[in-house]
This record gives structure tokens, sequence and C-alpha cells, in this order.
């Protein structure tokens, strides 16, 4: 079966190959049907069906910001020793594998990871909409393991299997038949975020697969049901395909007694994926030696506006990304600066004070129409982020003026869903202490600045220094671009420029995007260039003189 799963998926391989070369437009998937919640339904308050170590627990953590509810589902807690013993029971079969079994494995592995069948227990768990669930978080992410899969086989067949060496030396000629072995590193870790663990999930988890290595899945105990899902599905891949399932292992945590860091430590570990806040990325980094580590944290991600020719619709476009998921994604913009003087248009100079109104306005449109604002900003997936809210909107309050206070909105389907609008306040260059860090969750800031100058220096030492994924700019001025594009890459951040429409500013585009660039304290590692993957394995190599070399 395993050798029939390469030839099932070659063509899907081969399109995936082929578009991250192109960097073209091109998905795996078309829309996904319909999700029916009787599935997940029938979960709640009861024990998920899992082969894997340990014993069942209910999980306390795990509460749908949509409800208020406690989901009530019980996974097996297993110790670390536990989940690692049965990696590297797993393992050795899975290491022995030709790279193109082990692709076929992890292409069918997505293939049965049925974004429509995870949609409800994704959005009951991160607080997404649903749509964000079915395809963010669905159909999206799991291109971005494809893009992992795809990366990883490149990677992989660029490497020889034999080679025959001729050198002279002197007035003899030596002849040697060389071996080239990939060896996988050994146990990886994948630790997952809990509002959009799918994201970074599928490429690590796929990544580590296909080079060979055993991995263990730890999800936010937050968040738990999805990741628990996926794993199943992968899990039945690996027995039905006549590997051990154990080579894909589930740690179900609690906040009260976490298991990250003896993870992180674990002897057998040696690689190490992380998703979270820049101050536990920064101890992961520190700490997972010698595992090496792969982060993605926060950053500070800045809007820079120089000149328009129509604003409306730059409105409309940024008002659309700060609602966006509540801003609890790591693409969300934070930062916005207005030059005091105001902006140039197309119909004239719109003064930094209109600007900043005509903003607040078009997030309103947004915010306040229950219907609409349940299908862009979803429920805030954490109680932690409703306090930071609140704290951050008095520190704005006391120095600033808040153009539009957050407010809660009705859910029409979920009354008791815990849901917030925006903070946008009106700020100056002085305030640093109040945005020169990443505020999670739906917090932003106008910023008046001198001019667009000061606002591209600033926002680019803050990348430089605090971290940042991604940037957008606006301007009818192709030299200002140009230093902004500049200005950017030095800082080791994405910019999307003059963007309006329908597409999201912050969508990243699996096969074409590059999500992080690892030259900031945003992360150290991308989305999915040639280091996400070459370092899960290493190549060894064994020579012999060709006189005695095998046939």
């Amino acid at each position: 079966m395993t050798n029939d799963l390469f030839d099932k998926h070659r063509a899907t391989l081969e399109r995936a190959v082929e578009a991250c070369r192109t960097r073209e437009s091109w998905s795996a998937y078309g829309e996904p049907p319909a999700a029916d919640a009787d599935a997940f339904e029938a979960q709640l308050g009861k024990p998920f069906d899992d082969d894997g170590p340990g014993t069942p627990h209910p999980q306390t953590d795990e509460v749908s910001p949509y409800t208020g509810e406690p989901l009530g589902v019980s996974y097996r807690r297993a110790t670390v020793d536990e989940l690692v013993e049965a990696a590297n029971r797993a393992w050795p079969r899975w290491r022995d594998a030709d790279p193109r079994v082990r692709t076929g494995v992890c292409l069918e592995m997505c293939e049965r990871i049925h974004a429509a069948d995870l949609a409800h227990a994704t959005m009951h768990t991160t607080g997404q909409s649903f749509g964000m669930s079915l395809t963010g978080s669905g159909t999206n992410a799991l291109d971005r393991g494809i893009e992992a899969i795809a990366q990883a086989y490149s990677a992989m067949t660029r490497v020889p299997a034999t080679a025959r060496w001729s050198r002279s030396f002197g007035t003899s000629t030596v002849e040697l038949s060389k071996r080239y072995r990939l060896v996988p590193k050994g146990v990886a870790v994948v630790i997952a975020c809990a509002s959009f663990p799918a994201w970074n999930v599928y490429p690590a988890l796929f990544a580590s697969l296909a080079t060979g290595n055993p991995v263990i899945v730890k999800p936010h105990p937050s968040s738990v049901l999805q990741m628990a899902m996926a794993v199943r599905a992968c899990r039945r891949v690996l027995a039905e395909a006549g590997f051990d399932p154990g080579l894909i292992g589930l740690a179900v945590d609690t906040v009260a007694e976490p298991v990250t860091k003896p993870l992180v430590r674990h002897p057998a570990v040696r690689i190490v994926d992380f998703t979270g806040s820049a101050a536990f990325g920064s101890w992961v980094e520190a700490n997972a030696f010698p595992a090496i580590a792969y982060t993605e944290t926060s950053g500070v991600n800045s809007v820079l506006m120089h000149s328009v020719g129509e604003l409306q619709p730059v409105l409309r476009a940024l008002a659309g990304s700060l609602c966006l998921f509540s801003a609890q994604m790591c693409t969300s913009p934070q930062n916005i600066y207005v030059p005091r003087a105001g902006l140039p248009t197309a119909g004239g100079r719109v003064g930094a004070e209109d600007v900043a109104e005509g903003l607040a306005e078009a997030v309103r449109a947004i915010a306040t129409v229950p219907r609409r604002a349940a299908a862009v900003l979803g429920a805030i997936q954490s109680p932690a982020t409703v306090a930071l809210l609140e704290q951050v909107t008095e520190q704005a309050a006391a120095r600033g003026r808040v153009l539009l206070a957050p407010q809660p909105y009705e859910h029409p389907e979920h009354p008791k869903a815990r849901t917030s609008g925006p903070l946008l306040a009106r700020v100056d260059v002085a305030d640093r202490d109040l945005f020169a860090g990443e505020r999670f969750g739906p917090v932003a800031f106008v910023i008046a600045c001198n001019d667009a100058d000061q606002a591209l220096a600033m926002a680019a030492r803050d990348a430089r220094e605090h971290g940042a994924i991604t940037a957008f700019a606006y301007s009818s001025d192709e030299g200002y671009l140009e230093r902004a594009e500049d200005a950017y890459a030095l800082a080791g951040a994405a910019l999307t420029s003059n963007l309006t429409g329908a597409m999201p500013l912050n969508f990243s585009a699996a096969y074409s995007d590059y999500h992080v660039t690892g030259l900031n304290p945003a992360g150290n590692a991308s989305l999915t260039d040639d280091s996400f993957v070459a370092g899960r394995f290493r190549v060894t190599q064994s020579r012999r003189a060709a006189a005695a070399a095998r046939g």
C-alpha cells in the first residue's frame, strides 16, 4: 500500500513542487464541503476515541468562547517519557523507509484530515468564525502542510543515493564508490498556540514526518480538540500503511500542570517547533539544545500612510484587517502611522483627524452589525485577551484619545459568546511604551508622526527590535515604496503595498508567500523555505575502493 500512496498522490506532489518553484497561485483544495455540527456535538462530554498511551482525563481548560461552556472532552494523558518511548519504538521502520514511501503516507494524511470535519471543533476552541475555521485553519493550513512535504521531498531528492568518483593522484587514479544516506534527527515536538494552531502545526508536523522523524504534538490546553482529531486521522493512516501509529503522539496537559518545558528539555528530543509568545519562544530557543528549534512568536505589524488616490477603499481594507478574527492573528496590523499634516489624496489633502475618524467609522461598519461581525470578528479565544484590552484602553484614555472603545457585539447564534470590537486609539510618536510592543488582540493605534519618513524609520526599528511578520504601506510615490521595501527587507518583515479590495490584507498564500523570515524577534523560521526542512535530517556517507564496491 505504501508505494501505492506515492503513486496515488504523485500529481499533487509534482504540482506542489512546481508551485513552490514558481511561487504562483495554486491550491490542492477547492471549496470545502459544508460542515455538519453533529459529529462535534456528539463528542461533547465524552472521552475522545484514541488508541494512544495514557489514561483519559477531563480537559477542564477547554471552554468554548462561543457558549462559555466546557467541551467536557476527556483525552488520554501520557507522561513525557511514555510519549517519547512510543515515538522511539515506532521510529526505526519509518526512519528506514524510502522517502517516496514517507511522502506518499504524509500526503494521504493531508487528504484524511477533512477540513469540514474539524471546523466546529476549531471554532469552539479557538474562537475563529465558522468560515475561517473551514478555510484558514482548514484547507489553507493543509496547503501549508503539503507545501512542507513538497519542500522536504525536494530537499531529500537533491541528495543522490550513490556516486562514482575518480581522481588522479600523481601517476595513479583512485576510483571510489560512494553511498549517501539521509539520517533523520530524531524525536520532534510541535508546540501549538491557542488561537490559530493548524497554520503552524501542519507544516511542522509534515516537515518532520516526511524527513523521517517521529512527532509529538503538544496542543494548547484550552485548544485541544482540533489537533486531537488531526493526530487521530494521521495515526489511522500510519496503521493502515503498516507503520506503528506511535510515530505520532498527542501530549495533552493543563494550565495548572504544563508539560512543555519537560518536553523541550527531554534528552531524546532533537527538533522543537514552537508558536506562541515572544517571551516563551525566547526560552525555547535558549533551552532546546541539543535540539534544533523553529519558532514563530509575536510582532508589531505596522501600516505606513504616505499618500493615496482614493481614501475610502484604503480605510475599508484596513478596517477589515483590524477586525479579522478580532486581530488574534500574527499578521494583524497594530500601528497605523498618519502624518500630522494629513494625507495627500487625489481629491486633496485629508486631515489626520479625519483619516483617524474615517477609519473608526469603517471599523464600526463591521463591528456593530451582528451578522457581519460574527462572520469577520469571531470570538475572543482567551479571557486574558479581554483583560489586556481593558488595560490598554485605560492607558490610551489617560494619554491619548480613544477613537473607538472596544465593545462586545451580540452574536446572532451564540448569545453567550465572548466578543469584542477593536480598540482604536489616537496617540503620538512619543507614546512608544504603548505601541512599541505587540498588544495581542483587537488593539490598534493611529499614531501621529512628523511625516512618512519618520514613520518608516520608527516602524522598521520596531520590527528589528521587537519583531514584525508583516507590514503595509500606502503611497502613490514609487520612490517611497522602494525605500519602504528596502527598510523592511533589512528588518526582516514582509511588505504589502497599496492593497485594497476583496483579499484580506494579511492573507498569506501557501506555495507563494514566505511566512516569517527568521530575521527579527518574531521568529527564527520561515514557512516554508529550504532551511525549514533541511535541518530535520542529515547526510552521512560511506565510500569504498571501486574494486571492492558492492554491485
